[in-house]
């Protein structure tokens, strides 16, 4: 039986509900069961804009799902208005609610892997969670101390030893052991969800010439070579730290398995510059599989029927092959 692959609708005025309706045209349903969880008028609202029939069926509870359809679990809320291009509080709850819906689903078995349409952490700050970020809101519900962000296209695979947090916190936040246990988290994504027997992995420097040798800042002779040096004793193949304008300029990038960059910009820019709208967030360390596109809410194009469902397609597709090696088919 083909796996279950949930999915959060995102911030319902963004333009989540969009690529997830246009993606999941092109899926393979022999191969997985979508099942979008979402207020049913939502996904509604939007195939009646784009001119599209899901043909899907309608569920309030796991047992009803019907295998190699696509399925709507009716998420029961007050109805809100739809207003694309908008932040609301109520867009940041019906957005919350899809994903902790996910989560139990997958924790609970009901569901083998989930992916994550963007949501607007202004908008569920509005509806009162505090949180910075998916990743963080995960880790969280699933119990975990640690979790990795990585972005992957094709055999392009960032991470990122810290994430959601200010430039201004970076250098402080950064610690020998930190990179270790990112490393280790790494090297076992590599291994076991992405398949990988013997991964390369290349470490970028923090400061401009990594350092230039004490010169530029010495965070790399202090803090990261000596986190090197500890995972080659610990078998991890880790090799650098590179300076990251030279790696990506001088196309090194093409040599390794993965990259793990020191901070959030670091390593998407070049990351999202070279995946041309193909990447997918994955967030490796969960006890369940979780994608979603490398792309936010473009509330500047929103109800308009222009996005790009490329990234969504491609997140759908990485979760369906995890849940393959994990599951079976």
């Amino acid at each position: 039986m083909a796996n279950n692959i949930a999915i959060s609708i995102g911030d319902i005025n963004g333009i989540g509900p969009e690529v997830v309706i246009k993606s999941l045209l092109e899926i393979d349903l022999d191969r997985s069961t979508p099942i979008i969880i979402s207020p049913k008028y939502i996904v509604d609202f939007y195939c009646t804009i784009l001119n599209i029939n899901l043909n899907a069926e309608i569920i309030t509870k796991p047992d009803e799902v019907t295998p190699n359809k696509i399925n709507i679990l009716n998420i029961e809320c007050e109805e809100i208005e739809i207003a694309p291009g908008t932040q609301s509080a109520g867009s940041g709850a019906i957005a919350m609610q899809s994903i902790e819906q996910c989560i139990e689903w997958c924790k609970n078995g009901n569901a083998q892997a989930m992916v994550t349409a963007p949501i607007s952490k202004e908008a569920v700050n509005l509806a009162g969670y505090n949180i910075p970020g998916h990743t963080e809101f995960l880790a969280q519900q699933c119990e975990v101390d640690e979790v990795l962000m990585m972005l992957v296209s094709e055999n392009i695979r960032v991470a990122l030893v810290t994430a959601h947090i200010p430039v201004s916190e970076i250098s402080q936040t950064i610690t020998e052991e930190l990179i270790l246990r990112k490393a280790q988290l790494l090297f076992h994504s590599l291994k076991y969800d992405f398949g990988l027997e013997s991964p390369n992995i290349a470490v970028l420097g923090l400061n401009p010439h990594a350092g230039d040798g004490g010169v530029i800042g010495r965070e790399e002779i202090e803090i990261i070579e000596p986190a090197l040096k500890q995972a080659q004793q610990r078998m991890l193949p880790l090799k650098g730290p590179f300076p990251a304008d030279g790696f990506f300029g001088q196309q090194l990038h093409s040599q390794f398995d993965a990259i793990l960059a020191m901070y959030h910009d670091q390593g998407l820019a070049p990351f999202k510059l070279l995946s041309f709208g193909h990447g997918v967030n994955f967030t490796a360390g969960l006890p369940i599989i979780r994608t979603s596109p490398d792309h936010g809410t473009a509330f500047n194009i929103a109800g308009k029927g222009v996005a790009n469902s490329t990234s969504f397609s491609q997140a759908f597709s990485v979760a369906v092959n995890m849940a393959e090696r994990k599951y079976g088919a």
